[in-house]
């Protein structure tokens, strides 16, 4: 019996699994495989750190050893950089406060080298000095020495001096009494006296009331100075006043120093009116002085110093970023088989070159923060205990984090280097 024609196949039906188009089920057509364009393997962000954290992770003993390295090096620069600059803030603060209009002037020598006297009247010729504000005048009393007692030996005197102040000197000077109170109308007259804070402390007087013995006569003690910082020669002097030195002591009211207070745009007009006018015959005999000059000079030679420290600094964050370097290379030779395994599997040099990198650059910077946590600690200690204001630029605990990173990407170099050429089959094979 012949068999039944088989029917042609339907042109609207496709075979199985294929579309009328000729694609795939989900009717996209299939590319062929020459025409795959080709894509370079590439390492993602967080690829990259988890790969440069491993070697890290493994040992940690290591990693943190080097990294303190460099965080004693950060450390150290930004610690002489910060207080470095609260020094210089508190210095700032205190010129501010005291001005830097005062100048002073005082006897000299002549032209036999004799030492010279200024008049009786210097103040008051220094008063009708043009943009003058103040003036006052202290006095060298001779032969009155300070003693404790007159029981005490007289090669004994602590090096203090007598000086006869006039009862506006405190505010010329800025001065400010610790304890008791200043020369006023009555005390100058009578043996009383206030003492600076040197010779407050050489003779034991610690409150005021206490008798001290001045040129053969009991003073008592009425007032205690704070530190004078633009007049540090009263911080070692007993002052009285003028009249009770004159009476008492027989002095001859010529004043050895005047201290002026001027107008902060005339002060150097003012310094060079005041040798002519104090002694117009002779004004070379009178030295002209402005003590804020040698608080600047303090402050130019802290810088000097803050340089030479930076310099030490520098040598430790060398001495950090050499450390580094060893332990990558010591870590290369540790996993060569790592790196030939990797490479064996598809991994490119570029790839191995930037794990190890990012390696180096993370334990660069690791050490860098723990470095500028360390530095701000430090200042800001110092100058808690100072009394200074903290300041720190910021410009240097972003140089002292840029620097680790250089230091880190130096020192990281030629590890990656030496990584990235291993042959996957040296690497492999090594035991």
């Amino acid at each position: 019996m012949p068999s039944a024609p088989t029917s042609p196949p339907r042109p609207d039906r496709a075979p199985a699994g294929r579309s009328q188009e000729g694609g795939n089920a989900h009717g996209a057509e299939r590319p062929e495989a020459s025409t795959r364009p080709f894509q370079r393997s590439r390492l993602r962000l967080s690829d990259v750190l988890r790969l440069g954290g491993t070697g890290i992770k493994a040992r940690p003993t290591r990693a943190f050893l080097s990294a303190l390295g460099i965080a004693i090096g950060i450390a150290a620069m930004i610690a002489v950089v910060g207080i470095s600059a609260s020094s210089r803030a508190q210095l700032a603060a205190q010129l501010d406060s005291l001005g830097t209009n005062l100048l002073t002037a005082s006897a000299g020598q002549d032209l036999f080298g004799k030492s010279s006297s200024l008049p009786q009247d210097t103040v008051g010729k220094v008063r009708l000095i043009e943009h003058v504000e103040s003036a006052s005048s202290t006095g060298l009393v001779k032969n009155a020495l300070v003693y404790r007692s007159p029981l005490i030996d007289k090669n004994a005197s602590g090096g203090i001096t007598t000086m006869a102040a006039d009862r506006s000197l405190l505010d010329v000077v800025a001065g400010q009494v610790d304890r008791g109170t200043w020369l006023n109308e009555a005390t100058s007259q009578y043996p009383a006296t206030v003492l600076g804070h040197t010779a407050a402390q050489r003779l034991g007087v610690v409150t005021p009331g206490t008798k001290v013995w001045i040129g053969g006569s009991w003073f008592t003690v009425v007032g205690i100075l704070k530190p004078v910082v633009l007049a540090p020669e009263l911080d070692s002097a007993a002052l009285i006043g003028q009249g009770v030195a004159t009476n008492l002591l027989g002095h001859d009211a010529k004043p050895t120093t005047v201290y002026t207070r001027s107008q902060d745009s005339a002060v150097a007009q003012v310094r060079q009116l005041l040798a002519p006018s104090i002694s117009p015959q002779a004004p070379s005999e009178v030295k002209v002085s402005r003590p804020s000059d040698a608080l600047e000079a303090k402050n130019a030679a802290d810088k000097a110093f803050t340089g030479l420290l930076l310099g030490v600094g520098s040598i430790a964050l060398l001495v950090g970023g050499i450390g580094v370097a060893n332990t990558m290379i010591i870590s290369v030779l540790e996993r060569r088989r790592e790196i030939g395994l990797r490479r064996s599997l598809g991994a490119m040099r570029s790839h191995i070159l930037v794990q190890f990198m990012t390696e180096a650059l993370l334990l660069a910077t690791l050490g860098g923060s723990l470095g500028c946590v360390i530095g701000i600690g430090v200042t800001a200690a110092m100058s808690a205990a100072n009394g200074w204001p903290f300041s720190l630029p910021v410009v240097a605990i972003a140089g002292g984090l840029g620097v680790t990173i250089v230091i880190g990407a130096l020192a990281g170099v030629y590890p990656a280097v030496r990584a990235s050429r291993t042959p996957p089959t040296a690497a492999l094979n090594a035991q």
